[in-house]
């Protein structure tokens, strides 16, 4: 446990380390509530933490990795066909919640243990490695049913050390952020980051653009947040310039999980000064790449490899793109101790994604400029185009397209074409309903700003976007009944 989080034991025990609301819990408080819920599940093999945005989820995350057994996160919104699925292949033994949490039908056969934040004992002292697993966090399942990737406990420590360099994180920062906590954005680099660096934690439960002022404005350092957090803020900082001095005040501005259009960039940095920096990750590798603290806030990009991670773009048929030049699209595949050990119970899934020298297939399509810097142009299953004899990524034709003036959200999707191969379709919430921006006239702005062959063929006008709990854009949504 020291080894992960060292100010947990070795630290100054009256800090403040979490705050949830009016809840919180100092560095020996914690320490000694997730050292009582470890003694209590020690050899409990794998558990599941019911993972609301509270200070119990944090304490049963902690205490698990104290006692040396893998945490399940789970999505407190998921439905019971996904949680019954999660619990069949992961097996938990018990399931760690807050008092008074009611639990849906597929969790009421297990075991459950209510954390209490205020108990005091000592874990176990099991031993541990850093190949133990100290996470297994599904994957949203997009292409089937969601898979458990197994996070070993040097990916941890390997990515949130990397991202200490990176971000010059220090023990006097203190993060805000409003995430969820059943996934690695959230939990990884929001709760258990601060924790190793000695840190604090302002979680706000809901987010809110009063809360990110109030908790600014109150000492806080730094904000996580993903792109509808930050277009919420760009959309309502012209009104409120109580949260654009607050923003200004921060030390860290830190967006991910998607991309942040590049119009919301630019949105926020006029009217604070401050730039948002992005990150690059997956629940199979945590992070990867990021724009450093000490770097150029390059809009559009996540920025370089992280220390310890070697990133690499390939052709279709695996071959490395050697000449990266901000233009030529490939696949991004990484290798480093950040990855993840295997799917768990898929041996087949875990050999597709890896190539026979290591590398881990992450199925994002990106450029990469000459210094380094990585641009993420979209998925390759959703986001790849192949028109006209181009591929084409859909990510900047986004971007152009959330420049006009009459467009409040999009989306851009390929479909086939007997010329082309496949057309560019445009997924379109307009600003205003009664008077929705033309396809000639969206077009013609694409054709402008990027190339002609890049301009959407077809136009739909949707009132709103289908997207995830993370504020992912669901393409395979779009076009259904």
């Amino acid at each position: 446990m020291s080894s992960l989080f060292p100010a947990l034991t070795g630290g100054p025990t009256g800090r403040t380390a979490l705050r949830f609301g009016d809840r919180s819990l100092t560095y020996g408080e914690l320490g000694a509530a997730s050292g009582a819920l470890a003694a209590r599940i020690g050899g409990a093999g794998r558990v599941a933490v019911w993972a609301t945005p509270a200070l119990e989820t944090a304490v049963a995350v902690l205490g698990a990795v104290e006692a040396g057994v893998a945490a399940v996160p789970l999505n407190p919104k998921s439905g019971e066909k996904e949680l019954g699925h999660i619990l069949s292949d992961s097996a938990p033994t018990v399931v760690l919640t807050a008092p008074g949490d009611e639990l849906p039908s597929p969790l009421r056969h297990l075991e459950r243990i209510d954390v209490d934040v205020h108990a005091t004992g000592q874990g176990p002292g099991v031993h541990t490695t850093d190949a133990d697993p100290a996470l297994v966090v599904y994957t949203s399942g997009t292409t089937g049913p969601p898979k458990g990737a197994v996070i070993p406990r040097r990916a941890i420590t390997a990515t949130l050390d990397a991202l200490a360099d990176a971000w010059q994180w220090t023990g006097a920062d203190v993060l805000v952020h409003g995430l969820p906590l059943f996934h690695v954005h959230g939990l990884v680099l929001g709760i258990l980051g601060p924790l190793r660096r000695g840190g604090s934690v302002r979680h706000l439960g809901r987010f809110s653009t009063e809360g990110v002022t109030r908790e600014l404005n109150d000492g806080a350092t730094m904000l996580f947040g993903v792109p509808t957090m930050y277009h919420r803020i760009a959309q309502t900082l012209p009104d409120d310039p109580e949260l654009a001095k607050a923003l200004a005040r921060a030390r860290l501005l830190v967006s991910g999980s998607a991309a942040l259009p590049v119009h919301d960039h630019e949105r926020i940095t006029a009217a604070t000064g401050r730039r948002v920096i992005e990150r690059y990750g997956m629940t199979e590798t945590l992070m990867n790449t990021s724009v450093r603290a000490d770097g150029e806030p390059r809009a559009g990009t996540v920025g370089v490899p992280l220390p310890g991670v070697e990133l690499r773009l390939v052709e279709e048929d695996g071959s490395p793109i050697t000449s990266y030049d901000g233009e030529t699209v490939g696949e991004i595949q990484v290798r480093g101790p950040n990855l993840f050990t295997e799917y768990l119970n898929r041996p087949d899934a875990t050999a597709d994604a890896f190539t026979t020298d290591g590398w881990f297939r992450t199925g994002d399509m990106a450029v990469r400029d000459p210094d380094g810097y990585v641009r993420i142009v979209g998925r390759k299953a959703t986001d790849l185009i192949k028109s006209g004899g181009y591929k084409i990524g859909a990510g900047e034709i986004e971007n152009a397209l959330l420049e006009h003036p009459g467009v409040r959200e999009a989306a851009i999707t390929g479909e086939p074409d007997a010329d082309l191969g496949e057309r560019i379709v445009a997924w379109i919430v307009p600003e205003d309903p009664q008077s929705p921006p033309s396809t000639d006239e969206l077009a013609d702005h694409v054709a402008r700003r990027l190339a002609p062959h890049k301009r959407p063929r077809v136009v739909h006008h949707l009132t709103a976007l289908p997207r995830n709990d993370m504020g992912k854009i669901m393409k395979r949504a779009l076009g259904r009944d």
